[in-house]
């Protein structure tokens, strides 16, 4: 099942970018391949296994909002919350972000294909992400009803397919496929 999919170092090549050389090193450095499902929690540091715990990622969230900050998409502001202060990270260039909002409403409404097989990797990619993290509607919130309702149809048909039947048939879209299974738990 796509669940219980192991996850397969093909290259250690680094990528330049701090968290996922990490993720690669953690990766190569496991004595047994491991799950999709078990990556996602060690990457998330939603396990609290013994065993793994010198594979999970320190502090993704916070390492993730400073690598936005440093690019320029987010700020960093201290907002008071009744009796503490709280660090957040809104939004600095609204540009990047209508920009990424615009090139998903397109993937599902000018560039869409009926077929997640023929989709754009990244895409698919993105779609799924977007559905794991609950923003999807956000993003398709802007759009006029009947492209809405045109939008939201095509992705919840595309979410809803059998991530089992899907990456069987896949040709190098196996791994969003079982990340879509593992959201979809």
């Amino acid at each position: 099942s796509a669940l219980s999919f192991q996850v397969l170092l093909k290259s250690d090549a680094p990528t330049g970018d701090v968290l996922l050389d990490e993720t690669l090193r953690h990766i190569k450095a496991t004595e047994s391949a491991e799950t999709v499902q078990t990556w996602i929690e060690l990457l998330t540091g939603e396990t609290w296994n013994p065993f793994k715990l010198q594979y999970q990622l320190r502090n993704v969230r916070e390492r993730l909002a400073k690598a936005l900050v440093e690019k320029g998409i987010l700020t960093t502001e201290k907002q008071n919350f009744l009796l503490f202060d709280m660090t957040t990270h809104p939004v600095s260039n609204a540009g990047e972000k209508q920009r990424l909002v615009k090139k998903l409403q397109e993937s599902v409404l000018e560039r869409w294909v009926n077929d997640p097989h023929r989709m754009d990797r990244r895409t698919l990619a993105l779609l799924v992400l977007a559905h794991a993290s609950d923003v999807l509607e956000n993003v398709l919130a802007s759009l006029a009803d009947d492209k809405y309702d045109v939008a939201m149809n095509r992705t919840k048909d595309l979410l809803d397919m059998d991530p089992e039947l899907e990456a069987a048939k896949a040709q190098g879209t196996e791994m969003i496929w079982a990340v879509l299974a593992a959201f979809n738990k």
